[in-house]
Order: structure tokens, then sequence, then C-alpha cells
């Protein structure tokens, strides 16, 4: 076989949904496994949905998953333009051909004709399909009656019986009846080329040797090997993949969460874990292997193997890849991937020094492991920058409601007012004193010392907590961080006015 040839033909009239973004990573796949090609064609015909801010987002968020092209519209090469937009030359001359080889003919019939032809089938039962009255007007009179300046579309003409197929390689033989196909229109009256045809026109001229596209297009693919067969063009092979589900098995949706690759991105999902991801759609990797790189999925990434059956998206396990694609970050690659999701929170400096990013290097080997997306931080790094007794949570004021607990978070907080300085090396010396005058141990101990710490009733372990707390406090971020000493003297406050009067009843 010829060099391999594959293309991803998105229409840009919104934003790249997860399932189109499969069908371009198992097209790059496959490209780049068997050293082929790999075609970015923009197909823009579409001139009332299409626009050039959906364009240039699809190229930003196909780069942004990994994925790259040797021909497009923006990178060039030998067979563009890769926009149909500007080939529209190209499929008036291809239809002038058909129309002189009798292949294909005028239809004057207008729209509200056409409707009623179609209501009239609808109410028979039966599928809708051109009746080919056009096709009974001698050519040279259709001829002469576009020259006279009538407005007309052209149709292919088909066998009114017999059967169409071809081999997929995914689901094997498939057939189809040509009498319920019709004359499907080539070129609408307004000269835009129908999708049937401008794909074959465009996948014949750029070499294309493989089809791989969603199920959805099964039922064009009879119509477009006809228009090959009518032009004397070779088909190309074809694999359709089955549809994206959401687990519901209806078709996904934004009911179902987010759906789009622009989506994802926004809440802080690895490209290479949604890359990994999106892989496994219809098709595993031998042995169980799950997370896995580019480089590893080219080489294990077989096409034979694709699954018929539909996909199903499974929000958790995306969620499960990214954890463990975030765990294989270097620390101060983790710091980059953080930075603008606390950034944009407010709680980070636009301009950070040496120190700032040190300090978040080691604030998320603490708190990274406890998300599933980047998105998930700001409300983690809260810890930090946000301290407030009066707004302590539920789980902290039940903790607060024994009395053991109560008179461990004063003594803690009045212990550390006496100290000049606070560190790791004091807290557990504080500790140990607490626990033989109170008798209190394990949580008893150690949670309403959080508390005192955080106001919160759960949260990071405080031997990661404190030297992250005071070393935060040295350095200058929009929201300071509260060094111990200030937090254990805000909460002292917050104690005695609260439970001052309990606390002098137990005196």
């Amino acid at each position: 076989m010829n060099e391999i040839r594959v293309r991803f033909a998105p229409s840009p009239t919104g934003y790249i949904h997860v399932g189109n973004a499969r069908t371009a990573l198992f097209n790059w796949l496959f490209a780049r496994q068997k050293g082929g090609i790999f075609i970015l064609r923009v197909e823009d015909t579409d001139i009332e949905r299409s626009r050039e801010e959906y364009e240039t987002r699809l190229i930003e968020d196909l780069r942004w998953l990994g994925l790259d092209w040797d021909e497009g519209p923006d990178v060039g090469g030998p067979y563009g333009p890769y926009r149909q937009s500007e080939r529209l030359d190209i499929y008036a001359h291809y239809a002038r051909k058909l129309i002189d080889s009798g292949e294909a003919y005028y239809c004057f019939c207008s729209p509200e004709e056409l409707e009623k032809e179609r209501d009239e089938a609808l109410a028979k039962g039966i599928s809708p399909r051109y009746s080919g009255r056009c096709r009974q007007i001698p050519p040279e009179e259709a001829s002469a009656r576009v020259k006279a300046g009538e407005r007309a579309a052209i149709r292919l003409k088909v066998p009114p019986t017999g059967e169409i197929s071809f081999h997929d390689l995914i689901r094997g033989d498939l057939s189809f009846d040509l009498a319920l196909i019709g004359d499907p229109i080539l070129l609408r009256s307004n000269g835009l080329p129908a999708y049937n045809y401008a794909v074959v026109i465009d996948d014949h001229l750029m070499a294309i040797t493989h089809v791989i596209r969603g199920e959805d297009h099964i039922s064009n693919t009879p119509r477009q090997l006809l228009v090959y067969r009518a032009l004397g063009f070779e088909p190309p092979l074809f694999a359709h993949l089955s549809m994206v589900m959401g687990q519901d098995n209806t078709r996904l949706s934004k009911r179902h969460g987010a759906t789009s690759v622009d989506q994802f991105a926004r809440m802080g999902i690895l490209p290479e874990a949604l890359f990994n991801y999106l892989a496994f759609l219809g098709w595993a990797p031998p042995e169980g292997q799950e997370v896995l790189s580019r480089e590893e999925l080219i080489s294990l990434f077989d096409l034979r193997k694709v699954s018929r059956s539909a996909a199903i998206f499974d929000y958790e396990k995306l969620y499960w890849l990214n954890r463990q694609h975030l765990k294989r970050l270097a620390p101060e690659e983790k710091a980059r991937k953080a930075y603008p999701f606390l950034l944009e929170a407010g709680l980070l400096p636009d301009k950070m020094s040496d120190e700032h990013w040190a300090w978040l290097e080691k604030a998320l080997a603490s708190l990274l492991e406890t998300v599933d997306r980047l998105d998930q931080l700001p409300e983690r790094f809260s810890l930090f920058f946000s301290f407030s007794p009066e707004q302590m949570d539920d789980e902290a004021k039940a903790i607060l409601t024994d009395e053991l607990s109560l008179k461990v978070a004063l003594l803690f907080c009045q212990k550390v007012q006496e100290l000049d300085h606070f560190s790791l090396e004091e807290f557990n010396h504080i500790v140990s004193e607490i626990k033989k005058e109170t008798g209190a141990k394990g949580k008893s101990l150690y949670q309403p010392i959080r508390v005192a710490l955080t106001a919160r009733g759960s949260g990071l372990e405080l031997d990661r907590l404190i030297p992250l707390v005071e070393e935060g406090a040295q350095l200058s971020f929009p929201h300071p961080v509260l060094n111990c000493r200030e937090r254990a003297r805000r909460m002292l406050a917050f104690l005695e006015e609260s439970f001052g009067q309990k606390n002098g009843h137990n005196k």
C-alpha cells in the first residue's frame, strides 16, 4: 500500500466535543504508528454556523491535547487549500464533469416542492427520497435554462435498484439498498457543495487512504461511494468508530457534565490525562495497562482491536487518570500547571519570586494528592489564606462541644502565645505538655489543635501544615498567610468570648 494518509475534518461551528477529539486522536495514533501523514481539513461550508473564532479555538484545543498535523490550513501542504470554503472552484469543476458525462443532472425543484414530497412520503410511512422528477428533463433543455440564469442544484444519478457494499475495518461487510437512497444533491443552487460530495473530492485529491470517523457517518458512506464510482475514483478504506455515550447509555451531552476539550482544560485536566483517556474510548491496550504516555500509546494502538460497541465516558476514570499523570510531573512542572488556577482565584501574586515558587512546590506536594482536577486547588489552598474562627465549619464546632477538646484547644492557644517563635519542635513540645496535663491522646488531642490552627475539623496533617504556614507568613501574598502564633491569638480570643461563661463555670 502507498503511504498512509488520514485526515480529521471538523466543521468550525462550535467547540470541539470529546467524541470528535477521540476521532482526531485515533487518526493521529494510526498515522504516527504507521509512519504516515495526518491532515487537518476544515469543512467550513456551513456559512451560517461556521465562525473563524471556532476554527482558532479548534486548532488551539487540538494542539493543547498534544496533536500535531503534517498538512492543514495553518501549516500548508501540497494538497491545499485545506479549507473547503477555499475549494469551491474545485467542486464546481468536478460537478460539471459529472453533468457532461451524464452521471449527474440539474434539479430545478424549489425547497417548497421538495418539502411537499418529503411530507407526502412521511404521511405514507415510507422513507423520504427525491422522486427524480428533474431527471426527466432533456440535458439540452436543462443546460439552456441554467445559461438563461435559472438557479439549479446538481444531483447525482443513482440506479433505482441494486445494492452498494463496502468493507468496514471495524464492522466488517456492510450493504445498502439503492432504492432507499434516491438522487443526492452534489452542488446546491447557491454553488455550495453538499457534504457527501465535497468530502469525496477532497479525500481523493488529498490522497486519503483511510477514513476513520464516527459511526454516525455510516449512512453517508453509500452516497459517497456512488460519487467515487461516478467519477472513476478509487475509494479509501473506511473505519467507523462507535459513538461516545454517557453512563446512562445516551449520547454524551452537556447534561452528563463537561463535554468539550476546552471545558476539560479549564477544569484542570492535564492534556496527557485526557489524551490517555480518549485513547481508551473504544480501544484497550494489551495486558491491562492504563497510565500511558503518547509514545507508549503510539506503539500499542491497533485499529483492528477497536470495539464496535458504544464507548462509555466515565468521568471518575478520567479523574483517576488525571491524578496518576499529576503524580508523574516534576515538582516545578506541578507548580507551573497549578499556578494559573491559583492566580485566577486571587491567591498568588502576578509576579512570583523564587521563594514563592519554592513554597508553592512544597504546598502542592502536600495538597495535590487530595484533588482530581487543578480547579479544585483554590479551595484546598484556602487552608493557608483564610482563617476565621467566627466562620469555623460544623465539624469543628462539633469537636469543641466536647469539654476535653475545648480544654485542649484553649491550652494550646495559650501556650503558643507564650512563645517568641513557633516551629515543629516547639509544636511537639507543647503537644507533649498538653497530653500530660489533660490525659488527652489520639483524636482527642490532635483534632482540637487542628481546629485551633485552621478553624476546620479536618484537613492537612499538622506536621505538614505548620511549616507551610510559618514559611508562607514570611512571603507577600494578595491574602496574607497568618502564622501559627497569630492564628492561636485570634482563636483564643474567639474561644474565650464564645465559651468564657462555660469555661468559668468549669473552673
